[in-house]
């Protein structure tokens, strides 16, 4: 058996499966990455995550009144659900979950333990949105979003109620990824850029302010720069990590847009990129990308070394199928949501030392808010 010289805990992957990691060492990983067949547990030898459920709908969280008990007796339904749009980012905050909707114009949160959903920004004023696209959460709770057709930086709190916004056309083209550093002092913005302009980079900003510190990168294939990058997270040690589209690669920068490494490469092989989208961190610093071309996503030790891939192209929707893969979000018990934007949904992973009443999500530390 082939150990990696490192353990990642929180979500017990110590290792690859056999012929995974022998193909790696071998430098044959084959033509197509390989499919994970089994039903719920991935990978298949030694489940490592569970499938947990799906979210489509308002009617996957909503709690059932009296008026929707009358309403189901009468009628035989609970009237229509409110079905997600067109999905793109996700975040995830205690057992809530915030998706962005550029259909919708909205972020549609999911408070699953609470059993409510509600839209934010939908609202005329100062924070109505027009396209989010990025979402994060910073450590007090608070929402910030990457408008790309207002082409700036929306802030709320965890309620949805706006707080302020920053950047503008001025600094701003095409943002569409957003990231908040550990202590939630600094904002990270992509701004993807368009095959026209050299306007491809990192945006630094004062993320309780609003000001400008600092761009990071133009178009080019050198490091630090950017071709049509999308999204950015970050890990508790203040690392940066961009999905850099175009150049089918993850960069990582310090705290202050200093490049650390990259990793990745074109191709079809386990560890390389077709159409990297969505990234995400976990507890552990380990990285996930979403792969819009292979429907799956892959994850990554801080150094960029493959550890496991989850999902499966496919027409048909179902567990770990995936047509459109976009966001994807990690919570702070090590569940993993992934959002598909041509099935509309978001699966839900569990680490499989989580059971399904752990954790913000099963509940176990909620709260119920006074009336």
């Amino acid at each position: 058996m082939f150990y990696l010289p490192y353990k990642m805990m929180r979500i017990k992957i110590h290792y690859l499966p056999t012929l995974l990691a022998i193909a790696l060492l071998t430098g044959c990983a084959g033509d197509e990455i390989r499919k994970q067949t089994v039903e719920l547990g991935y990978p298949p030898d030694e489940p490592r995550f569970y499938y947990e459920r799906t979210i489509t709908s308002s009617f996957d969280v909503k709690e059932v009144t009296a008026a929707d008990s009358l309403r189901r007796f009468a009628t035989g339904t609970m009237g229509s659900a409110d079905q997600l749009g067109k999905p793109y980012g996700i975040a995830v905050h205690q057992g809530r979950i915030y998706v962005t909707d550029t259909v919708k114009r909205a972020i549609v949160m999911f408070d699953v333990p609470g059993k409510d959903y509600k839209l934010i920004g939908t609202e005329d004023g100062p924070g109505r949105l027009r396209k989010p696209i990025g979402i994060a959460i910073g450590k007090s709770g608070n929402i910030y979003v990457a408008d790309n057709s207002a082409k700036r930086a929306v802030v709320f709190d965890k309620d949805g109620n706006f707080l302020r916004a920053f950047a503008g056309q001025n600094l701003m083209t095409r943002p569409s990824g957003i990231a908040i550093s550990p202590d939630e002092t600094r904002a990270y913005v992509i701004d993807t850029g368009g095959i026209e302009t050299q306007e491809h980079h990192l945006l630094i900003f004062d993320a309780r302010t609003g000001e400008h510190l600092k761009t990071i990168g133009t178009r080019g294939r050198e490091e630090g720069d950017f071709n049509l990058a999308l999204q950015v997270t970050t890990t508790p040690d203040g690392t940066v990590y961009v999905t850099d589209s175009g150049n089918f690669r993850v960069q990582a920068f310090d705290r202050d847009g200093n490049f650390k490494l990259a990793f990745g490469s074109v191709g079809r092989k386990s560890g390389q990129f077709a159409r990297p989208k969505g990234i995400a961190s976990d507890p552990d610093g380990n990285i996930y990308v979403a792969d819009a071309a292979f429907g799956n996503f892959q994850i990554f030790d801080p150094k960029g070394r493959l550890l496991l891939f989850i999902g499966d192209r496919s027409q048909t929707p179902g567990p770990a199928r995936f047509m459109l893969p976009a966001g994807i979000a990690v919570d702070e018990d090590g569940r993993v949501y992934i959002v598909d934007q041509f099935f509309r949904k978001v699966d839900i992973f569990r680490p499989a030392g989580v059971e399904t009443n752990q954790g913000y999500l099963g509940g176990e530390h909620y709260v119920k808010p006074k009336k």
